[in-house]
């Protein structure tokens, strides 16, 4: 049996529990830390990247449910732990406590637990969609799926920004209570007996972890694929930090309107994704390694041209940003759908390893794109104009995206990664 439609939605609902929790964390309490609590940003920056690179332990959540047959304990199980993550660290900055003392070092803890939270519950949930989806369906889930995420995404930030007000320590703890708790509770509930259904039952995996990763690690695939998600991902997050600044220093956007031109790129990104999962498991219409090549030259032709607005000064920043989002959507769901049909080819029963090492790929490219993109922007300021500083960080990202979609050309074919061993000078 494969997963049904009904199936899939409902695993959608674990990623949107996943995206309301983390959400609440990145955005809520670092926007109470640096303003409430007049923490520095770097402080709260610091937590925020401590939970992406944690996350490199995904490859060892993904082979522990691999190798013990049973993704639904650590779907729930990371969930919980997810949970348990968020209201640790919003509980030390309801006290006042979570830039001092044992107060910083339990909210250090807190977001370690998110890391690992988001991490064992995430790539389990991409394992049991990837084995268990018809492939003609994959397209279709992974769309299905990220929307869900960016739709509790945003139902939790706008929900809690209108309950929250006026802050107090008392209703920021109620809120986060019943997020945690109804994120595990709809968790639970979403997962249970789908994998009983779909997936056979098999004997518990002996082989080792270290094994078991340098068995993954030794198939070509895989290493090839885990470079194109490196760069990608890390193209795709170098503008996260800066996009914003961008547009207030050098098009003297308001603070109201930078948050809207963030809600262009994320209409956008919504309109790529839809787009992909109907051309291709509706309409059928072209492969995956098209559509993620596209992504890929869309955006770097749209970053180039946010690159060159701010030299001309032409108000058109909030389209440019716009098919930004439209093309960085259609790479996104092109990518994981492609992800997910990798992850069968191989090893048997290794589903779980694959996509982890995958997840920790992007989860460092994450950290450090954000993390690059902010510096090198302050960097070529001290030096030079702001505007040129901004548009020869974008022209680097362009750059990057655009050798992103000349290497998905080459080593996708037809949803099938070709070894780059295989690969041959004008081949």
């Amino acid at each position: 049996m494969t997963l049904s439609w009904t199936q899939i939605a409902r695993l959608g609902l674990v990623q949107l529990c996943i995206g309301a929790v983390v959400v609440l964390t990145t955005s809520t309490l670092n926007r109470l830390m640096t303003v409430e609590l007049a923490l520095p940003a770097m402080l709260s920056g610091a937590l925020v990247a401590l939970h992406s690179f944690v996350q490199i332990t995904r490859p060892s959540w993904g082979f522990w449910s691999d190798a013990q047959g049973n993704r639904t304990r650590f779907i729930i199980g990371g969930m919980a732990i997810l949970c348990a993550g968020a209201f640790l660290a919003s509980l030390m900055v309801a006290l006042g406590m979570a830039g001092q003392g044992a107060g910083l070092a339990l909210s250090v803890l807190a977001y370690i637990l998110i890391g690992i939270g988001a991490g064992a519950s995430g790539t389990s949930l991409l394992a049991l969609l990837a084995s268990g989806c018809a492939p003609q369906r994959r397209a279709a889930a992974a769309t299905i799926t990220w929307l869900m995420m960016i739709f509790g995404i945003a139902a939790t930030s706008g929900t809690i920004g209108a309950l929250l007000d006026p802050y107090s320590a008392h209703r920021l703890m109620t809120i986060v209570a019943v997020v945690t708790l109804g994120a595990v509770a709809l968790t639970a509930a979403a997962i249970w007996g789908i994998e009983a259904k779909v997936i056979p039952s098999r004997l518990p995996d002996e082989t080792p972890l270290r094994k078991g990763l340098a068995e993954v690690w030794s198939e070509p695939r895989t290493r090839t694929f885990t470079l194109f998600i490196f760069l990608s991902m890390t193209a795709f997050f170098l503008q996260e930090l800066i996009l914003e600044p961008y547009a207030g220093l050098v098009f003297a956007f308001t603070p109201g309107q930078s948050t809207s031109l963030s809600g262009a790129q994320h209409g956008g990104m919504f309109v790529g994704m839809l787009a992909v999962g109907i051309a291709v498991s509706g309409l059928r219409l072209g492969t995956l390694k098209l559509w993620v090549t596209a992504g890929c030259l869309g955006s770097a032709i749209s970053l180039a041209a946010i690159a060159a607005l701010g030299q001309t000064g032409l108000n058109l920043l909030t389209p440019a940003v716009t098919i930004l989002g439209v093309f960085n959507g259609m790479f996104a769901i092109a990518s994981i759908g492609a992800m997910m049909q990798l992850a069968g080819q191989g090893r048997t029963g290794r589903e779980g390893t694959r996509m982890g090492v995958w997840g920790a790929s992007q989860a460092i490219a994450q950290g450090l794109g954000g993390f690059a993109g902010a510096a090198l922007v302050d960097l070529l300021r001290l030096s030079g104009d702001t505007a040129d500083a901004f548009s020869l960080v974008f022209a680097a990202e362009a750059a990057l995206f655009l050798a992103a979609g000349l290497m998905a050309w080459r080593i996708i074919d037809g949803g099938r990664l070709r070894p780059a061993a295989t690969l041959v000078p004008g081949e």
